[in-house]
C-alpha cells in the first residue's frame, strides 16, 4: 500500500483553506466536506462520512464506513466514528447560521438530512474555495503527478505502438492499452469533476471515429461501445492501412493525474495537409508553454494565441462541426478537469507548482483528429513537461 499522506501535507492544506476562506469570508465559522476526492485531499483517506471544518478549533472527520480503513490508511489526527451525523452535530457545539457545503456534490437528499442536524439558515458554496487552494500542487503532489507523467510517456511513446495491429479493434486495442497502464502504473481509473465521471482511459478512435460526438467536454471523439457504455471503443471498428490513431488519455499514480494525447499513423501516410495542420497544433503548444508563468492571466493567453489563427483554421479548431471546446488547456492534479483554464473568463493570474494540460487540436473530415496534448508544471521558465515532447503521428505497422 501506498504511504500514508504525510501529516505536514493535510496540516499545510488546511492552513491554505482557512487562510482562503478568511479572505473570501472574514465572518465564517464551519464549512462541512463530503465528497470523495475532497475528502482525500484534506484527509489522505476517501471513507464514507464528513469532514467538519471548524474556523477556531481542529477540524475533524467523522467516519460511517469503514472506520478503521481511514484509521489505518489516514494521518489525520482526529478521526472518529459515527452512525449518524447527530453524533458529529452534537459534539460540534452551537450551529453557526451559515455552513458552507461542496453544493457543486451534495445532493438535494443528503442536504436535507444535513439540515436535521445542521439547521443553517444560509448555505454558501465553497468550491471555489476549494478549487482554488488544489490549483496549487506542493512538491509532493508534482512528485506524484511526476511519477503519473513518467508512466504515460513511457506506454504511448514506447509501448504502444507494439500493440496496434491489422484488424483489431478500437475495443480491443483499448483493453491492451488499459492491461499495459495498469501494469506499468496506473492507478485504473481516470477522475473528471463531473458526476458520474470516472472512466477507464480516456478517448481513443481510428480515423473518424475520433471526431464522433462525445459528453466529455473534449475536443476529440469516441463511439465507444454501445449507446448504453460510450466508453474504450467500437469492436466494429478495425484498424487498416492508412488510418490515423487518436489517443487522448488520462494517466493516474496513487490518485494524481497527468493528460496526453499521442497520433499514431498506421501503414501508410496521411495527406500533406493533414500533416500540415498537425504540425500547426504542435506550434500552438510550442507558443503556448513559454507562457505558463507565474503571474501570467489565463485569459489573456487565449486571447493572444486564438487571435493569431485564421478563419480557415479556426473552423473544426478544439472539435468538429459544432461541438468545440472554448479551451486551450486546462488545470489538473486530482481529477482531469481542474482550475485554471485556458480560456475567456479565467483571469486570476497563474501561480508557480500549477499544472496546466495543453491540447491545441483540429478535427479534419475523412481523418479524425490531429493535434497533441502534454501535461506541464508552470515554473519562472515556463511550463515544463512532465509527459514527454514526442510530435506524434508515430508510423506503425
Amino acid at each position: 500500500m501506498q504511504a500514508k499522506v504525510p501529516l505536514s501535507e493535510l496540516g499545510a492544506r488546511l492552513e491554505r483553506f482557512r487562510a482562503r476562506m478568511d479572505t473570501a469570508d472574514p465572518g465564517w465559522e464551519l464549512a462541512l466536506v463530503s465528497s470523495n476526492v475532497n475528502l482525500y485531499y484534506f484527509t489522505g483517506t476517501m471513507q464514507d462520512g464528513i469532514l467538519l471544518i471548524p474556523r477556531n478549533g481542529e477540524a475533524v472527520f467523522w467516519v460511517r464506513r469503514s472506520f478503521p480503513r481511514a484509521v489505518d490508511e489516514s494521518s489525520f489526527p482526529q478521526i472518529r466514528p459515527m452512525q449518524s451525523y447527530r453524533a458529529a452535530a452534537e459534539a460540534t457545539g452551537p450551529i453557526p447560521g451559515t455552513g458552507y457545503l461542496e453544493t457543486e456534490h451534495v445532493s438535494l437528499a443528503m442536504y436535507q438530512r444535513l439540515r436535521k442536524y445542521f439547521p443553517f439558515r444560509d448555505v454558501q458554496s465553497v468550491d471555489g474555495v476549494i478549487a482554488d487552494i488544489r490549483s496549487v500542487k506542493s512538491r509532493y503532489e508534482q512528485e506524484l503527478m511526476e511519477k503519473a507523467g513518467s508512466i504515460h510517456r513511457h506506454v504511448l511513446e514506447d509501448l504502444a505502438p507494439g500493440l496496434l495491429r491489422e484488424g483489431m479493434s478500437e475495443a480491443e486495442f483499448s483493453a491492451e492499452l488499459y492491461t499495459v497502464m495498469v501494469r506499468e502504473g496506473h492507478h485504473g481509473i481516470v477522475r473528471f469533476g463531473i458526476a458520474g465521471a470516472e472512466i477507464m482511459l480516456g478517448l481513443i478512435g481510428f480515423g473518424e471515429s475520433s471526431i464522433y460526438p462525445t459528453y466529455l467536454d473534449s475536443p476529440g471523439g469516441n463511439a465507444g461501445m454501445s449507446p448504453a457504455v460510450p466508453l474504450l471503443g467500437s469492436r466494429e471498428r478495425k484498424l487498416k492501412e492508412g488510418d490515423l490513431i487518436f489517443c487522448d488519455i488520462g494517466c493516474g499514480y496513487h490518485g494524481y493525474h497527468t493528460d496526453k494525447t499521442m497520433t499514431y499513423v498506421f501503414g501508410g501516410t496521411l495527406p500533406d495537409d493533414a500533416v500540415r495542420i498537425h504540425q500547426q497544433c504542435l506550434g500552438i503548444q510550442d507558443q503556448i508553454v513559454p507562457l505558463l508563468r507565474p503571474g501570467a492571466i489565463p485569459s489573456q493567453i487565449y486571447e493572444a494565441v486564438t487571435a493569431d489563427l485564421g478563419p480557415a483554421f479556426l473552423e473544426n479548431f478544439m472539435g468538429y462541426g459544432d461541438r468545440k471546446v472554448q479551451f486551450l488547456g486546462h488545470g489538473i492534479g486530482l481529477e482531469i478537469a481542474e482550475n485554471p483554464v485556458i480560456a475567456r473568463g479565467f483571469d486570476k493570474p497563474l501561480e508557480e507548482g500549477m499544472v496546466i494540460a495543453v491540447e491545441p487540436k483540429k478535427g479534419i473530415k475523412g481523418i479524425g483528429m490531429v493535434g497533441t496534448e502534454n501535461t506541464f508544471i508552470v515554473t519562472p521558465a515556463g511550463g515544463r513537461s512532465i509527459t514527454g515532447n514526442n510530435p506524434g503521428l508515430i508510423r506503425v505497422g
